[in-house]
């Protein structure tokens, strides 16, 4: 959703020459045909998939059961009832819709929703019918088959992105508003391609046209003029950017022009990494607001993430002994030195802390660094070099497959760190915050992070503090787990690791 996925804010004239300078803009993918019916197609496609696994897993309880089966008996008409069942309650939970597709987790929980629909439905069954219904089915059977469709939901979810990627299965969108807030939200759309939101035309205020224009390379007019820029660019979305000329009365109108248009109303709330279960539509005597909850780093989930933490922690540490043995005897051989690298860290509610990892460089590589400051290759508040002369050869191959990182899991052990949050920042960096960057220390420092999954050193300065700040202020369980599962990709592609 365009709330998830490109929150907008008014930005300064400067970004227009960072958009072009960072080639943002350029990556646009190219415009496909308009009208591409493809979300037909991706639900035709899912329903058959999920059809097929209905049917396997009533065969597998069938063929599992102990004893003959009857046709005629309860089990036998269950199992097989499956076939109809699922898909349908995919369908009455939501998880057939457009706007699940290809972005956020609400496809994974309508999924989940359908399952305990599905067990509370033969439970009923069982109970009013008196039905001797196997535990194999609702104990085994039913949930592997909602496991089983998450997994082939994430299968499709990548190849849909893969396609995005390639200007395939998009919604072409106008984009209207004032030039600095179209130009952030333009920037966002194109670096979130595999969210389906293709930029296809701009509507702007008359000052903003020629700037807009020359920076994005698209067809720009005015904002009395969006329905008809969108049927002459053939678009089928308008995402509205928050600004002073897309106020009410502006967008009440706007919204009366689209009627029996059949073109999406998007609006962009302004409020940057906000999203997700914190913003609700609430009536109030018939005026509908946007509702903001207030982000809670307390309570049963917080618990619930400590204890996680510390027995994922304790296991990797147990099972990873041996090749903690290896790599240290690696780093104490090949270099002189200690073999862990120990460094002074800030962290939850800006207390410090010592965070460990294994030496990469050579003996007394902080006290280098004036020398190298020439060769920054970040900007912002870091330094980092991709050629760094300081690092061992052992410590460049511990850099690219991320096992310097790895004694870093005693500190979530000792509760200091966690397996997920934001970057853990030096005290000089920290010295240097303004109030909003400061919020990143409202949770504890994380062993990986939005930031690992989005390029890590590669991110500019000001991406890296967005992603830590999206996390703080839409931290969740579920997104903790998404973060997880995406870490072993990164770390497999090393990218941004140097």
């Amino acid at each position: 959703m365009l709330l998830e996925r490109a929150e907008a804010v008014s930005v300064v004239d400067p970004v227009a020459g960072a958009l072009r300078s960072a080639g943002s803009i350029d990556r646009l993918p190219t415009p496909t045909t308009p009208r591409d019916p493809w979300a037909a197609r991706h639900r035709r496609r899912l329903v058959g998939a999920e059809v097929v696994l209905a049917a396997a897993a009533a065969l597998v309880v069938l063929v599992a059961h102990d004893g003959v089966v009857p046709p005629a008996g309860g089990l036998f008409w269950a199992s097989v009832s499956l076939v109809l069942a699922w898909p349908l309650l995919l369908a009455v939970t939501g998880a057939y819709e457009e706007r699940t597709f290809g972005i956020g987790s609400d496809e994974f929980h309508r999924i989940g929703r359908a399952g305990l629909l599905l067990l509370a439905g033969l439970g009923f069954l069982s109970y009013a019918a008196e039905l001797d219904l196997s535990r194999g089915l609702v104990v085994v059977g039913v949930p592997a088959l909602a496991l089983a469709t998450v997994v082939e939901r994430y299968g499709a979810r990548h190849l849909l992105h893969r396609q995005r990627l390639q200007g395939r299965c998009v919604k072409r969108v106008v984009v209207v508003g004032r030039g600095g807030a179209v130009l952030e939200l333009v920037d966002r759309l194109s670096r979130t391609s595999h969210a389906g939101l293709q930029v296809v035309a701009a509507c702007v205020t008359p000052d903003d046209r020629a700037r807009v224009a020359r920076v994005v390379g698209l067809p720009v007019a005015g904002l009395d003029d969006v329905v008809a820029t969108a049927a002459r660019v053939q678009a089928d979305t308008i995402a509205v950017t928050s600004a002073s000329e897309t106020a009410a009365q502006y967008l009440r109108s706007l919204s009366w022009q689209l009627e029996g248009t059949g073109l999406e109303l998007l609006v962009a709330p302004g409020l940057v990494e906000v999203a997700g279960p914190r913003l609700h539509i609430r009536p109030f005597d018939g005026l509908p607001l946007l509702a903001v909850e207030q982000p809670r780093f307390e309570g049963w989930r917080r618990v619930v993430k400590t204890v996680l933490d510390r027995s994922v922690a304790l296991g990797a540490l147990l099972v990873l002994a041996p090749l903690f043995g290896a790599l240290a005897l690696a780093v104490r051989l090949t270099s002189p030195g200690g073999v862990f690298y120990r460094q002074e860290r800030i962290g939850l509610n800006g207390e410090p802390f010592t965070m460990l990892k294994f030496r990469s460089m050579v003996s007394g590589a902080d006290q280098q660094v004036a020398g190298l400051s020439d060769g920054n290759d970040a900007d912002g508040l870091l330094f980092k070099m991709r050629s760094d002369p300081r690092v061992t050869p052992v410590g460049r191959w511990l850099r690219r497959l991320s096992l310097d990182e790895l004694p870093q899991l005693v500190n979530v052990l000792t509760g200091t760190m966690s397996l997920v949050g934001p970057r853990p920042p030096l005290p000089q960096e920290v010295a240097r915050y303004d109030s909003s960057v400061s919020r990143r220390l409202l949770v504890k420092p994380g062993l990986t992070g939005l930031w690992q999954i989005s390029g890590r050193s590669d991110l500019p300065w000001e991406e890296a503090v967005r992603l830590d700040l999206r996390y703080v202020e839409n931290w969740s369980l579920a997104l903790d787990l998404q973060i997880l599962w995406k870490t072993a990709r990164a770390v497999a592609t090393a990218s941004g690791a140097y």
